[in-house]
């Protein structure tokens, strides 16, 4: 029952969030899980949080799999290049490439229009967001296509359906994820003649710890956040957008999503996973039926 055994996988951008669900489900489904990040438990990044490569690292051993926690900056091409020999030399081979590095919550300037919006801050979000998943592809591609059917996901928010009907809120940040979408598509076309695929994949409104802290809440009781924001109750945990990448990663037909945009309620329906609490949260359609249009706040039908 474990599908990616023998299979290596790198998620850049590991620390914390999708990075680190992603991370952990990999490693329930076997795999050797390279996990990176900036935060260590004796560095912290600008964040200034808590989490730390080596506890996702410990969680992936933990799920079954095996964790390697590597300090990693992917703003620099030196560390990443770097980091990419070691995979190679003590596995020889990549599997799966996950680029899900962001670290722009504490940047984004909500509602706020770009002439008034500061270019410091809006930049470094771009920097973050785009960048550090180019320079990764770039120097991690060439382990992944020595074999056939490799996989290479882009987390973004939104898939592009809903984010090309949508303005997501400020420029940088619609540029920004939007951008991440489109890599994708450009991947599929570069990867194609190499027999792998590229995916963008996007959670719904996930329970990160950032947002968890947000509301004053734990995993353990975040329905008490419902209270405040009735719409939460649509939410999900991270270990769901995990389990989304790695039925993708084990589907041996996965080059059908190539180029593609999807989310992870979409992939639960497709895969038949469900989220930690037993449940199919499908919120990117219900943020258009409910959210968007008006209606008070029902999850009947969408989880």
């Amino acid at each position: 029952m474990k599908p990616l055994n023998g299979k290596v996988a790198l998620v850049a951008g590991a620390t914390r969030g999708a990075g680190r669900g992603i991370a952990i489900e990999l490693g329930a489904a076997g795999a050797t899980v390279y996990v990176t990040g900036r935060t260590t438990r004796t560095r912290r990044s600008e964040y200034n949080r808590p989490e730390t490569i080596e506890e996702t690292a410990e969680l992936v051993t933990n799920a079954g799999g095996h964790g390697i926690a590597v300090q990693v900056d992917h703003l620099d091409p030196d560390q990443v290049q770097a980091l990419i020999a070691r995979i190679e030399n003590e596995h020889g081979r990549l599997d799966i490439l996950v680029n899900d590095v962001w670290g722009g919550e504490h940047l984004t300037e909500w509602n706020v229009p770009v002439w008034e919006h500061s270019l410091e801050r809006g930049f470094r979000q771009l920097r973050l967001a785009v960048d550090t998943h180019i320079i990764t592809s770039h120097y991690a591609l060439p382990l992944l296509i020595r074999n056939k059917n490799g996989l290479v996901i882009e987390v973004t928010d939104g898939t592009a359906e809903y984010n090309d009907k949508n303005y997501r809120l400020s420029l940088f940040y619609n540029l920004a994820k939007n951008s991440v979408i489109d890599m994708a598509k450009s991947l599929a076309h570069e990867l194609s003649p190499y027999d792998c695929t590229a995916v963008a994949v996007t959670p719904g409104w996930m329970r990160s710890e950032i947002m968890l802290d947000h509301f004053g809440v734990k995993e353990e009781n975040w329905r008490d956040a419902i209270v405040k924001e009735p719409h939460f109750a649509i939410s999900e945990s991270p270990r769901f957008v995990g389990r989304a990448v790695a039925a993708l990663a084990a589907d041996p037909e996965a080059a059908r999503w190539n180029g593609h945009s999807v989310s992870s309620g979409q992939l639960a329906q497709e895969y038949n996973f469900y989220d930690i609490d037993g449940s199919q949260p499908d919120c990117w359609r219900y943020i258009v039926e409910v959210q968007d249009a008006g209606l008070p706040a029902n999850v009947t039908g969408y989880r």
